[in-house]
């Protein structure tokens, strides 16, 4: 047995009817869209839909991306965004934002009205404080201004909370859904359209030709007019210092079978440490979502205690039962917290992307892959200058989050250089770290029959030295967000390349 258990998505947990083939063979279409999450698959079922021929290529399997270990809140509610958009623009970029997110909102109920399938639910959405947040009033201000539907909550939700609570938010008429259903019914769709679909099919290099020609990792190439990468961090991201405009966050999902009542809708506390939860009926189990422990990607070795700490809320709170399911998400945040959805680099306008969701990747992503759709089929856009990735007036805040991410990721390099490794004998049956292994530093992982699995610590992507992530098994770094299996295969980019793997079988231990 396990010491602990593996992490593995409540949304993944349905068999899938449809699988799609690897790319065999060069091929030749319009417009190439790299990465089948939201904002992939909303872009390229968009895009085939408007007559254009479309590949879509993904590094694993549809839905075992980012977008199938969310939770799946589809709000405009995006913490307390708006008065911080305010306070770094104005009022009238803070409504854009919002009008931006609402419209996907307005697209995903259309979708269901035309028989998607994908578990959709209305609720309202709401933040709360238990310690009396002045960035929570600010927030309701900031409601008001732009009009939201919504506003303070307070005695409505001390009213059901199992715990009382300062201050509360909301904002009406939100919905929630199943997101791998989602990804799936595009997929089908998409297929159904007449666009290709290729899995576990990587893309390594993007080419400045006249046709950029996108190289996969078995030598197999796309040429297209142009370009889409939706990969959720950008794994050309060298080209435009891409690397240094992100701060890439990692954060924490149980999901636990209710006891007693759970308030209806979708919360998220704006105190530290931050609690979300939500509910979901998988036939007759009701489960509450709760996610939160967030903490600088690759930073954190000991993250099972993340999820201990977030079973434990739920219940106290809702008298849940053990997590019956547990996994962990990654978020990239950006200098000035809008995503970067447009043309990719200043001298290359066939090349496109999608990025920068933070934590509302749902909203965000279908409404980048509209905004792309019409950027690639030459119609006008109202968002185009929101979300310009070239953008590049820089706010005092913007600058001062620039050195602090930068400064984070020199600190971390030279950090790994001088970590002392520990012993290969020491490690117990499902357990791994940093070790010296014929005089090499090395890192490893004894599994549950006592193979060590050994890989390089540096990350194929700069260089960086790798940290053991002990809940979910994976080396991660802690300068980009890369992470990698016990035998050095790719999870997460920007990497595209795995790193050195040797195994020793049988290890008897002294």
């Amino acid at each position: 047995m396990h010491r602990y258990p593996f992490t593995n998505s409540l949304w993944r947990q349905h068999d899938r009817t449809l699988q799609y083939p690897r790319l065999e063979s060069s091929v030749s279409c319009d417009i190439v869209v790299i990465g089948a999450g939201i904002a992939g698959l909303v872009t390229a079922y968009e895009l085939q839909n408007r007559g254009k021929q479309v590949v879509l290529l993904e590094a694993m399997e549809v839905g075992r991306g980012t977008t199938g270990h969310t939770t799946a809140k589809c709000s405009v509610q995006h913490g307390a965004i708006y008065s911080k958009l305010m306070q770094t623009f104005n009022e009238e970029m803070a409504r854009l934002y919002y009008e931006f997110n609402d419209e996907a909102l307005d697209y995903l109920r259309r979708q269901v009205e035309t028989g998607f399938d994908i578990d959709y639910e209305v609720k309202d959405s709401y933040l709360y404080t238990i310690d009396s947040s002045s960035q929570l009033a600010s927030e309701i201000e900031a409601y008001q201004k732009i009009g939201l539907n919504g506003g303070d909550a307070t005695n409505e939700v001390n009213a059901v909370f199992p715990f009382p609570v300062q201050q509360a938010a909301v904002i009406r008429d939100q919905a929630q859904i199943h997101p791998v259903k989602y990804l799936n019914e595009l997929a089908r769709r998409f297929v159904e359209a007449g666009g290709k679909l290729y899995e576990k099919t990587r893309a390594t290099e993007i080419s400045q030709s006249p046709r950029p020609i996108v190289t996969t990792s078995t030598g197999r190439r796309v040429q297209a007019d142009q370009v889409v990468v939706a990969t959720h961090y950008p794994f050309n991201d060298i080209r435009g210092l891409y690397f240094s405009k992100f701060e890439v966050e990692r954060s924490y999902i149980v999901a636990c079978e209710t006891n007693g009542p759970v308030p209806d809708g979708m919360y998220l506390s704006v105190d530290s440490p931050s609690r979300s939860f939500r509910t979901f009926n998988d036939g007759d189990r009701s489960y509450v979502l709760v996610g939160g422990e967030g903490h600088l990607s690759g930073h954190v070795t000991e993250t099972r205690t993340r999820y201990d700490r977030l079973e434990q809320f739920a219940n106290e709170a809702f008298r849940a039962k053990k997590s019956s399911f547990r996994w962990s998400s990654q978020d990239l945040i950006t200098l000035d917290h809008l995503p970067y959805v447009g043309q990719m680099f200043s001298r290359e306008p066939d090349i496109f992307v999608a990025t920068g969701f933070a934590k509302w990747g749902m909203t965000n992503g279908i409404a980048s892959g509209l905004l792309l759709a019409d950027l690639l089929t030459g119609h006008e856009n109202r968002f185009t200058e929101l979300l310009d990735p070239l953008r590049s007036k820089f706010k005092p805040a913007d600058v001062g989050q620039f050195l602090k991410t930068n400064i984070d990721t020199a600190t971390q390099f030279v950090k790994g250089t001088l970590e002392k490794p520990g012993s290969l004998d020491d490690l117990q049956l499902d357990e791994g770290g940093v070790v010296h292994v014929d005089g090499k530093k090395v890192g490893a992982y004894r599994d549950l029959d006592n193979n060590c699995h050994l890989v390089s610590t540096r990350c194929t992507h700069m260089g960086c030295g790798v940290n053991w992530n002990n809940a979910e098994r994976s080396w991660d770094c802690p300068c980009h967000g890369s992470r990698f299996d016990t035998q050095g295969n790719v999870l997460e980019g920007p990497a595209t390349k795995p790193l050195h793997y040797e195994k020793k079988a049988d290890v008897s231990k002294e």
